[in-house]
């Protein structure tokens, strides 16, 4: 806390451009109406088909590969963040260093240690978000697992199976969701850099990530062929 008075306007606007963009994205993306025609909320359907298709089968060795497929990426991820994390947790013990090695770059405004310390926070909090979405992904989708694994065997049009596969669609699109809020936090931590920069910088990559974000999640390939008529 002893940090904030160093941050000029300038800094305070740019973080609430940055946290404003990451928060109203997840809003739009997971709450608004506008945001159910995107890829997150148009896999479900699929993760729903799937819990059918699975229900009908006797073998579920194709779903339980499907399944370990996917918490090998998760898992990935979780991994990973856990190096960035240690990287910048250690680069706030070199702080002192940072700012004598930046401090002839006319591009780089680090400032004193304070400040370069809060910058970093910011970062190292976002990837810190990222891994605790992962982990938490991670373990729901070996609750799924544990689903398919006591799963019924027939076909939708009993009660019994349909109400099951929305079970079973609903623990794989809780995982999925956070996993998408982890990698969210990736592209956001990564705005958050920008802001070693300079403060316009952060508010600029912020929007960037936003831009990236909707194109992919609303104007992709990807999206076309999910929703492409059969």
């Amino acid at each position: 806390m002893h940090a904030l008075p160093h941050l000029a306007t300038v800094d305070w606007l740019s973080l609430l451009v940055f946290f404003s963009c990451w928060s109203g994205y997840a809003w739009f993306s997971e709450r608004s109406a506008l945001g159910q025609q995107g890829l997150i909320r148009t896999s479900q359907a699929f993760r729903l088909e799937w819990a059918y298709r699975m229900l009908e089968r006797d073998v579920r060795v194709t779903d339980s590969t499907l399944i370990g497929n996917l918490m090998t990426s998760v898992s990935f991820y979780a991994n990973t963040t856990i190096y960035i994390i240690a990287g910048l947790v250690a680069a706030l013990g070199a702080a002192d260093k940072l700012i004598s090695a930046t401090s002839d770059l006319p591009f780089i405004a680090t400032g004193n240690r304070e400040l370069l310390e809060i910058k970093l926070m910011l970062v190292l909090a976002s990837f810190v978000f990222a891994y605790f979405k992962f982990t938490w992904s991670l373990r729901q989708f070996n609750l799924l697992s544990i689903l398919v694994g006591a799963a019924p065997q027939g076909c939708k049009s009993e009660p019994a199976i349909d109400a099951y596969a929305k079970r079973v669609a609903g623990a794989n699109n809780l995982a999925g969701d956070d996993f998408n809020r982890g990698i969210r936090a990736y592209y956001f931590g990564l705005a958050a850099s920008g802001w070693l920069l300079h403060p316009y910088v952060l508010a600029a990559f912020a929007a960037w990530v936003t831009l990236i974000l909707y194109q992919r999640d609303y104007r992709s390939a990807a999206l076309a062929i999910l929703r492409q008529a059969d």
